[in-house]
């Protein structure tokens, strides 16, 4: 039995277009791939093996047609249960040159004290790669808003859809903030890490929130009095 396999294929994705967080841009945009390589391997130890899946793609952006350097990796040892015949693998995902980060909200600083420290908190926890903890922080967001304007209930769930009772939220909005409920719980709870994408949408959902909530009632009242 060999020690390791490793096999390699050369632009495997070249020439397809994946999402990725832009330096330039400032926001998630479509990247073409250049080139590719992906590694798949596996080392044995024993009677025992891992299994790991490497990619590696240089990338350029659609935008502003900047280029860089993009890798992904997975191995057998790192991974959710899902159910009796699934499971899904942990995903590590690198940017060169390194991203500058998701920039705060221009106005964060007419949110109440509370929120403004845990959705500062949650920013910075999305531009360090660390995707349990904006889970949770997504989650604290929603929450620390429903606690603020006193919406009714003795749960999240039914806090949220007080929101909505109190005219502070649309009922599709409340179904949206569902959602991020849900994915900060996997995280809470299950320790569990949500992709880029799912954690970007999320954040614009939470910050067209807190727009809406907070900042832009502020801004009508002193445009209109």
């Amino acid at each position: 039995m060999p020690k390791n396999a490793v096999s390699r294929e050369i632009n495997k994705t070249a020439d397809t277009v994946i999402d990725v967080q832009c330096g330039e841009c400032k926001r998630s945009t479509k990247h073409l791939v250049l080139a590719s390589v992906n590694i798949d391997g596996e080392d044995w130890f024993g009677e025992n093996s891992v299994q790991y899946w490497s990619e590696y793609q240089v990338i350029m952006c659609q935008g502003c047609e900047i280029t860089g350097f993009r890798s992904s990796s997975r191995n057998s040892e790192d991974w959710d249960f899902i159910d009796h015949e699934n499971v899904e693998y942990n995903e590590t995902l690198n940017l060169y040159p390194a991203r500058d980060g998701r920039s705060s909200l221009k106005d964060a600083y007419l949110l109440p004290g509370n929120v403004q420290r845990i959705y500062d908190e949650t920013i910075k926890a999305i531009n360090n790669n660390q995707p349990v903890l904006v889970g949770i922080g997504l989650r604290a967001i929603v929450e620390t808003v429903c606690k603020d304007k006193s919406s009714p209930g003795s749960n999240l769930v039914q806090r949220i859809d007080g929101l909505v009772s109190q005219g502070v939220l649309s009922p599709e909005g409340s179904k949206i903030l569902h959602r991020i409920r849900t994915l900060g719980n996997d995280a809470a709870h299950e320790v569990k890490p949500h992709n880029e994408d799912q954690l970007g949408v999320a954040l614009d959902v939470c910050e067209h929130l807190l727009q809406d909530v907070y900042v832009l009632p502020q801004h009508a009242a002193r445009a209109f009095t």
